[in-house]
């Protein structure tokens, strides 16, 4: 049940392919459907300004918030790695401070060079 190459049955392969072919297909009448809806949306916002600018605010509003957090995660990271120093012996900390200022002061300088 082979093909002629001695690779996988051609009743599979065919099947595979077919298979394909219809995820593409598939996909694409997604894709389709996703730009219709996206259409939709665009001419009811254009025929109602108040409510594009009201959608527009509540998606900086988000955006705002999302950058908020991601700060906020940043700065919660800080308080761990600083908390994580405070917690190791005194001479250990002393060396890790000097390899954590060596460490920004490189990066640092690698950022201002990429500038």
């Amino acid at each position: 049940m082979s093909d002629k190459d001695g690779g996988m049955p051609s009743l599979l392969s065919t099947s595979l392919s077919a298979l394909s072919v219809e995820d593409l297909v598939a996909e694409a009448l997604r894709d389709m459907m996703k730009d219709e809806i996206r259409s939709h949306i665009r001419k009811r916002l254009e025929q109602d300004p108040r409510l594009k600018a009201e959608m527009r605010s509540a998606i900086d509003e988000l955006l705002e918030a999302k950058v908020r957090e991601a700060y906020a995660m940043v700065r919660l990271g800080k308080c761990g790695a600083e908390l994580g120093v405070l917690m190791v012996p005194e001479d250990m900390r002393r060396r890790i401070e000097k390899d954590l200022a060596g460490l920004l002061e490189k990066e640092m300088g690698r950022l201002v060079d990429e500038m």
